[in-house]
């Protein structure tokens, strides 16, 4: 399970990097909205995707209310889910 939440969570990080660093600059620059189009509900599902899972693993896990909120925050920021995963799922799969 700890397995497919990383996965989810480099597949939902990259897809926000893809949206943020080129798919918005080509829309704004290039004044071409189809990366937007294309990449944004991709991105909405994963988000959804890995916040559900995040949910589902935080009690299989027994995560404390902090780490999943930590969780929760880390699929809103650039970078975040690659962040918690080196943090917090490492930890666990040591365990």
């Amino acid at each position: 399970m700890v397995q497919a939440f990383r996965v989810l969570g480099w597949l939902e990080g990259a897809s926000f990097l893809i949206l943020l660093f080129i798919a918005m600059p080509v829309k704004y620059m290039a004044h071409n909205p189809a990366m937007v189009k294309a990449m944004g509900p991709i991105h909405g599902f994963l988000f959804v995707a890995y916040v559900l899972f995040a949910n589902f693993l935080a009690g299989e896990l027994n995560w404390s209310a902090k780490t999943r909120i930590k969780a929760f925050f880390a699929a809103v920021l650039p970078f975040g889910t690659f962040w918690f995963e080196k943090k917090y799922l490492a930890v666990t799969e040591k365990a």
